[in-house]
C-alpha cells in the first residue's frame, strides 16, 4: 500500500499541468482529474503536504460518512469492504481508474432499494405511531448495524420520528405515510439516475475534508453559492447551514439576517422541515443539503417556515416563519449602551459595546473599526468609568479591522501573526513600520498609529463565548497577551486559528478552499483548537453544545512561534498607559465573580439547563415532541418584542461584566483615570 502513495506523489505533480490547463469551458469531473485536484490541495495546504496512509484513511471514512449520514444504509460488513476497496483505489487513481466506485454505487443502490421496501411494508395498513420511541441524534457514537434485525430496528425508529414530525405539522397519518414512502422512493430513484462517475465529486469532497475541517472541494454550483454568500446579497434567512448525521444544522447566524432578527433561532438548532408560503411542511430529515438550501432560499419578501428541533432540557420542536430578505448591514453595526451604578455615594457610568462582526464596506466607507472608534470617542466624552466589549456572538470578519480595533486599546504593537507552510511569518502591527528581515522569512505589516487621544486606556472587560471565533479571538487574545483586558465568559472561544484561501480550478471544475496559514497571538501561541481561555469563567449558554474547533474531525494541532508582544524602550512616561491585568487581579476578580454567580438565579437556571442537556446525551423522545411543540408565526408576531426577549438572555452576562469592572475599580480606584502623557511613551 505504501508503494501506491509513493507512485501517486510523483504522478500527481506531473498530472497537474497535463490535466488542468487554464480553460474557460466547464468539463465534467472525471477520475482523470482527481490526481491534479488532489495535488493542488497538497501543494497549497499549510500542514498536509504529502499523500500518506492517514490522509487516505480519513478520505475513505469521510466518503462513507457522506454516503450514509444516518447509518441506516450500510451494515458493518459493508463498511469493512468499502474501506478496503476505496483504499485500494488510491493505487489505481493515477491511471484514471476509479473502478472501485462502480462497486460502491451498486452497493449503495442495493441498500437503498432494501430500505425502500422495508419502509413500504412497515407503513402498511397496520402501522401505528409508537410515541415511546427514543432516537439518538448523536449518530457518530452509534455503530453500524451488524445484522438485518439491528438495521430494521434503527429504521423503525427513524420512520416513527419522521412520521411524528409530519403529524405535528398537521398532516393526517395517511398523508404522512404517503409522503415518507415517496421520500424513500425518490431517494432510490435519484441514486439509480446517478452513475459511478457522480461519486467522484463525493470522493473529491471527502479528500479535502480529510486534510482539515475547513478545506473543501467546491463543485461549480457550490463555488457560486460561496460567491453569493461573500457578497452578502443572498436572499434567504441569513444563516450558515451544514449537514450532520442526516440533519440540516444551523452553524452560524449572519448578523442582520432574518434568522438572527427572529430572536428564536440559535446555533446548533436542527431544521427538520421546510414549508413555502401557504404550503404544507416538507420533511427534510436525511435530505441532501443542497436541496434543503434551495427550498429555504427565495425571492425577497416571500416567507419560509422552518420547523426547528432543539436539544435542550426537554426536546423542543417549534416553527418559525421568516420573511426572506437581504442582509441588513445596519444590524451588523457596533452599538453602545450605558449603565449607571451607584456604590455608596459614588456614582459610576459604564459603556457596553456590542460588536457582532468585523464588517466593512469599501463603497460607503463603513467599517467596524471606524464605528468602534466613534463609540469610544463618545464614551470618553461621557467620562465612562469602564468599557465592556462584547464579542460573545462575534464569529469573525475582516482581519484588518480586528487589528486596528485592537490598536484603539493598546496604542501600539503587534496584534497577530500568520505563518505559512514555508515558515514565513507576517506580523500585523499598529504603529510600527513595515519591513522584512531574515531573507524574507519575517515580515512586519504596519498599520497607522492611532492619535493618543483616540486610545482608550481605562478598565476593560471583553465578553466571549464558544461562538467567538477567528477575528474576535485575535482581538480577545491580543488584549489578553498585552494584559490589557480581563476576558470574561465561556471556558474558551471557538478555537479557529487557521487561514483559508479560495481559488477557482481550471476547466470550470469548481474551486478549492484550502488552509494555507495559521494565526498566532502576540504571546506566540495559536488560537487553534484551544481558543482564548477566559480569565473569569461564567456558565455559558452553549457550554454543552458541540461548538468549537476541537470537536471537528481532523482539526490541526496548535503550534507556537517566538512571542512578539511590543514593549517600548526608553519610554518618557510610564508605559503601558493602563493598569496591566496581573495574576493577582485575575484571582481576585474570579473569586468575587464566582460568589455572585453562585447566588444568581439567572446563572443558576443556565447551570440547571446545561446539566439537563448533558443528561439527555442527544436522546430525542417522540412523546416530548408532541408535549413540547410550540408554534410561532413571525408574520403575525411583533418582531421587536421577540428581539427584546432574545436580548434579555444577554442581561446576566452584561451585568456581570459591569460587576467585574466595579471590582477592578475597587481594587485600584486610580485605574479609571487615563494616563495623560506629556510626550510619546515610545520614544
Amino acid at each position: 500500500m505504501k508503494r501506491y502513495f509513493r507512485v501517486l506523489r510523483l504522478l500527481l505533480i506531473a498530472l497537474t499541468i497535463i490535466l488542468l490547463p487554464a480553460c474557460s469551458r466547464a468539463d465534467n469531473l472525471t477520475c482523470n482529474y482527481l490526481p491534479g485536484i488532489m495535488n493542488d490541495f497538497l501543494a497549497n495546504h499549510y500542514a498536509m503536504r504529502f499523500l500518506d496512509e492517514t490522509i487516505a484513511a480519513h478520505t475513505v471514512d469521510q466518503m462513507i460518512k457522506r454516503l450514509d449520514t444516518t447509518k441506516t444504509l450500510f451494515y458493518e460488513a459493508d463498511v469493512v469492504k468499502l474501506r478496503r476497496d476505496l483504499i485500494e483505489m488510491f493505487g489505481t487513481i493515477q491511471e484514471g481508474k476509479c473502478t472501485a466506485l462502480t462497486d460502491v454505487y451498486s452497493l449503495l443502490l442495493k441498500r437503498a432499494k432494501e430500505n425502500e421496501q422495508f419502509v413500504k411494508e412497515f407503513l402498511g395498513a397496520g402501522y401505528k405511531l409508537d410515541e415511546s420511541v427514543e432516537i439518538n441524534t448523536d449518530i457518530d457514537k452509534r455503530p453500524y448495524p451488524k445484522t438485518k434485525a439491528e438495521k430494521e430496528d434503527i429504521l423503525r425508529k427513524f420512520v416513527h420520528f419522521q412520521i411524528a414530525n409530519d403529524l405535528l405539522a398537521d398532516n393526517s397519518l395517511a398523508e404522512a405515510k404517503k409522503q415518507l414512502i415517496h421520500r424513500y422512493e425518490l431517494q432510490t430513484k435519484r441514486l439509480a439516475e446517478r452513475n459511478p462517475d457522480k461519486l467522484i465529486e463525493s470522493f473529491a469532497e471527502a479528500f479535502a475534508v480529510a486534510l482539515d475541517p475547513h478545506s473543501a472541494y467546491m463543485s461549480p454550483d457550490s463555488l457560486e453559492e460561496f460567491r453569493i454568500h461573500m457578497q452578502l446579497s443572498l436572499e434567504g434567512i441569513g444563516a450558515m447551514l451544514s449537514s450532520e448525521n442526516g440533519f440540516t444544522i444551523i452553524e452560524e447566524l449572519v448578523p442582520g439576517g432574518g434568522a438572527e432578527r427572529s430572536g428564536l433561532i440559535k446555533p446548533k438548532d436542527r431544521i427538520i422541515a421546510v414549508a413555502q408560503e401557504k404550503e404544507k411542511p416538507v420533511n427534510v430529515i436525511d435530505m441532501d443539503l443542497k436541496e434543503v438550501i434551495k427550498m429555504i432560499r427565495g425571492k425577497k419578501g416571500t416567507r419560509v417556515t422552518l420547523t426547528i428541533l432543539r436539544r435542550g432540557a426537554k426536546t423542543d420542536r417549534f416553527t418559525v416563519t421568516i420573511v426572506r430578505d437581504k442582509i441588513n448591514l445596519k444590524e451588523q453595526e457596533a452599538k453602545i449602551t450605558y449603565e449607571n451604578r451607584k456604590v455608596g455615594k459614588q456614582k459610576y457610568l459604564f459603556g457596553i459595546i456590542r460588536l457582532p462582526s468585523f464588517y466593512g464596506e469599501q463603497k460607503e466607507g463603513k467599517s467596524a473599526y471606524r464605528d468602534v472608534k466613534a463609540l469610544l470617542e463618545e464614551a470618553k466624552a461621557k467620562k465612562v468609568d469602564g468599557i465592556v466589549l462584547d464579542l460573545s456572538r462575534n464569529g469573525g470578519g475582516l482581519l484588518n479591522d480586528a487589528v486596528r480595533i485592537t490598536g484603539l486599546f493598546i496604542d501600539r504593537g503587534g496584534v497577530v501573526a500568520t505563518k505559512n507552510a514555508e515558515g514565513r511569518i507576517n506580523i500585523l502591527a499598529n504603529g510600527i513600520s513595515s519591513r522584512e528581515t531574515g531573507n524574507g522569512m519575517l515580515k512586519i505589516t504596519g498599520y497607522p498609529r492611532e492619535n493618543r487621544a483616540a486610545v482608550y486606556t481605562g478598565p476593560l472587560v471583553v465578553l466571549t463565548s464558544r461562538l467567538s471565533a477567528s477575528a474576535s479571538e485575535i482581538v480577545a487574545g491580543a488584549l489578553k497577551d498585552y494584559r490589557r483586558a480581563v476576558i470574561v465568559g465561556a471556558d474558551h472561544t471557538f478555537g479557529k486559528g487557521s487561514v483559508q484561501r479560495v481559488e477557482q480550478l481550471p476547466r470550470g471544475l469548481g474551486g478549492m478552499r484550502v488552509t494555507t496559514d495559521m494565526f498566532f497571538l502576540p504571546g506566540g501561541t495559536s488560537t487553534q483548537k484551544a481558543g482564548v481561555a477566559a480569565d473569569v469563567v461564567l456558565p455559558g449558554l452553549f457550554s454543552n453544545e458541540d461548538i468549537g474547533e476541537q470537536t471537528l474531525d481532523y482539526a490541526l494541532p496548535t503550534q507556537a512561534i517566538p512571542p512578539f508582544v511590543y514593549t517600548p524602550a526608553n519610554a518618557s512616561v510610564p508605559y503601558p498607559p493602563w493598569r496591566p491585568v496581573d495574576p493577582a487581579l485575575v484571582s481576585y476578580l474570579a473569586a468575587k465573580s464566582k460568589a455572585r454567580v453562585e447566588k444568581s438565579k439567572a446563572f443558576a437556571e443556565i447551570v440547571k439547563t446545561n446539566q439537563e442537556i448533558a443528561a439527555k446525551k442527544g436522546i430525542v423522545r417522540i412523546a416530548d415532541l408532541r408535549d413540547e411543540t410550540k408554534k410561532e408565526n413571525l408574520a403575525k408576531t411583533d418582531w421587536s418584542e421577540l428581539r427584546k426577549k432574545s436580548k434579555e438572555r444577554e442581561i446576566p452576562f452584561d451585568e456581570e461584566g459591569v460587576n467585574i469592572l466595579l471590582d477592578m475599580i475597587a481594587m485600584n480606584p486610580a485605574a479609571t483615570a487615563a494616563v495623560s502623557p506629556s510626550g510619546d511613551p515610545t520614544k
